[in-house]
């Protein structure tokens, strides 16, 4: 048991499937995690992210495959043999401890000697120390979370597991708490691997990203790099807004495909686009499309539309524009400190993009 808990180094799954009867709610992952980083996994409800999540923690065993840490191969192991800790949405603390018999309670039990020293180093390290002889009644739900986080910190995991940790936190306490999260794991330096629905809580945090969808990874990597460049409809969609359209490809101009999708020829670098020949998802995201009352001269990605609505956001203006084929975009103007354009509903607008933000995915429809 003590070489379970002793295991260092990746996380590894390795063809993992897990299936309920005839349902596969994980199908055939595999996935590494760098020792260290913060890696979130994303995606509706049903996709297979807190199943995954429940194998890494030995709540759950693989139907096939396996989970390592390093060369440590942990399936069939239990998860107090595991050196993986997790944090729950529900807080899950003992209402009739204090703050810091809360977070001693996994040293005590084990006999550790310093239990004591090492729950205060672990409070003052998600900044509880002054709350630490309340019990957790007293205290509200952020605080509550940090506690949670400390009891889990204090037994030095090698893995640990955060599944939806924010989802009972109001908009502005979430946002704080993205920060601290990300603070506190640099700080410690452990592997935190992070399940939610929430794409902006995903891309805030983590280092790596993988979209699940049906069981499956659609795609993995940097926030930045899934939202500028999406491989798939699914990833598209669910990462951001995007506005797509069904087209076909009918040739090339030097580095770009040209498509015609709805009527309106488009051009998509060749290295943005997972298609070069037949049927495809042309895409550009909402704040990539600049709207004008005139038509500018010279850009070749534009089309005519009728404005819907107009909304007022603070920092940008939110424009939805019918569009001649039928569907409805999506564009973002900052507000800067010009003149702005004074449009309304029923106005017609000319959107134009620089071909080099479009991507083109599969059509999978």
């Amino acid at each position: 048991m003590a070489g379970f808990r002793e295991a260092r180094g990746d996380l590894h799954l390795e063809g993992v499937t897990k299936s309920f009867g005839d349902f596969t709610a994980v199908d055939d992952i595999d996935l590494t995690v760098p020792r260290g980083s913060f890696f979130a996994l994303l995606g509706p409800s049903g996709c297979g992210k807190t199943t995954t999540l429940r194998m890494v923690a030995g709540l759950e065993q693989p139907t096939v495959g396996r989970v390592r840490i390093g060369d440590t191969d942990l399936t069939g192991s239990r998860p107090y043999e595991r050196p993986v800790n997790t944090v729950f949405q529900s807080y899950a603390l003992f209402p009739h401890l204090t703050i810091r018999d809360n977070v001693a309670f996994g040293p005590k039990r084990r006999k550790d000697k310093d239990a004591d020293q090492r729950a205060g180093e672990a409070l003052e390290l998600v900044q509880m120390t002054q709350f630490a002889t309340r019990k957790p009644a007293q205290l509200s739900g952020g605080q509550q979370q940090r506690v949670a986080l400390a009891r889990a910190l204090v037994n030095h995991p090698e893995v640990l597991l955060l599944d939806e940790p924010l989802g009972a936190l109001d908009l502005k306490l979430r946002r704080e708490m993205q920060v601290e999260l990300k603070r506190i794991q640099t700080e410690v330096g452990l592997t935190f691997i992070h399940v939610t629905h929430d794409q902006e809580e995903a891309m805030t945090m983590a280092d790596t990203v993988a979209v699940m969808n049906k069981g499956r990874i659609e795609q993995m990597g940097a926030p930045a790099a899934l939202y500028d460049l999406p491989r798939t409809r699914f990833v598209a969609n669910f990462l951001g807004q995007a506005n797509i359209g069904e087209g076909v490809i009918e040739g090339t101009d030097g580095d770009r495909v040209v498509a015609d999708v709805l009527g309106t020829k488009v051009q998509i670098p060749k290295s943005r686009s997972q298609v070069h020949e037949g049927r495809v998802l042309f895409g550009v995201r909402p704040e990539k499309v600049t709207v004008s009352r005139k038509q500018p001269e010279g850009v070749g990605n534009d089309v005519k539309g009728v404005v819907r609505d107009v909304s007022f956001l603070g920092v940008a203006t939110s424009y939805l524009v019918d569009m001649p084929s039928g569907a409805t975009w999506s564009c973002y103007e900052q507000n800067l400190d010009v003149e702005p354009i004074d449009l309304r509903p029923g106005d017609e607008v000319w959107l134009t993009w620089n071909p080099s933000h479009a991507f083109g995915v599969p059509d999978a429809s």
